[in-house]
């Protein structure tokens, strides 16, 4: 277990709240702090309103991931039969959006080692200073050739399920740029889907930063700079026609026969 004193950035999904909860498990934990999302202002509303297009990608993706969330599988996957709930409610802070002056106020006053992300907006301004060790992510794609949104259906889309997996990266002012720590690739399974993979990569890069912040505290440095440019998925490019090829290549067979088991990569200085 490390002494080390860190602030949890991170969502309220089960996969979030297990991550929170296997860190405090692991280190000194100071805050949990959770976006609740609920700042609609009115010049968000007007934006809306003034844009049909954007207004409907968003609700089209708020259904398509109700039915891919149906079920409480996600829950189940990380919790097994108990309710998802933080273990360490008591750190609890909630706050609007992740570059809300509070953020700012919490890690001010409590100083930590490090401060770990997973599951936020992206990250702004003199937040990204903080942290005695830095600020570090844990993102769901294998930057920088995966990064952004939805990476793990993209790397199945491009019939490269090799390429599944979480990187465990410093934060930049980028999305999913910064100096690179660790690349955490699960185990997969024909009988796998989207879900089950991205969730093991969640899983296993979970007990990874574990193991970070036990080589952090005592004396490891890490970081490799991203040189390739690699591809930035948004989470509009994500299109009807495109989950019906991919329904078409599992089908077909495309995780039939591949023998992959665990994989990572530790990117020290």
């Amino acid at each position: 277990m490390s002494n080390l004193s860190v602030v949890i950035l991170c969502g309220q999904s089960p996969r979030h709240l297990h991550f929170a909860n296997r860190l405090c498990e692991a280190c000194d934990p100071k805050a949990i702090v959770q976006e609740s999302g609920s700042e609609l202002t009115l010049k968000k509303i007007w934006k809306l309103l003034r844009k049909p297009a954007l207004l409907q990608r968003k609700v089209s993706r708020w259904l398509r991931d109700r039915k891919r969330y149906t079920g409480n599988r996600e829950a189940e996957f990380f919790f097994g039969l108990e309710t998802p709930r933080l273990a360490r409610e008591d750190l609890r802070q909630e706050v609007p959006h992740i570059n809300h002056p509070d953020v700012l106020a919490i890690v001010d006053r409590i100083q930590p080692d490090l401060i770990a992300v997973f599951g936020t907006s992206l990250i702004k301004g003199e937040l990204l200073e903080k942290g005695r060790l830095g600020i570090v992510n844990l993102h769901g794609g294998l930057s920088p050739e995966y990064r952004g949104a939805d990476c793990t259906f993209w790397a199945l889309y491009n019939q490269e399920p090799e390429k599944i997996g979480c990187t465990i990266h410093y934060i930049n002012a980028g999305i999913d740029t910064g100096d690179l720590i660790a690349h955490v690739s699960p185990e997969v399974k024909a009988s796998d889907d989207e879900l089950t993979l991205f969730w093991r990569a969640v899983s296993d890069s979970t007990e990874a930063f574990v193991e970070l912040m036990d080589r952090l505290e005592k004396g490891e440095r890490f970081g490799s700079l991203q040189t390739a440019k690699g591809r930035l998925y948004q989470v509009k490019d994500r299109q009807g026609s495109h989950e019906a090829e991919l329904d078409r290549l599992m089908r077909d067979g495309l995780l039939r026969d591949l023998h992959l088991g665990k994989r990572i990569q530790w990117f020290k200085r």
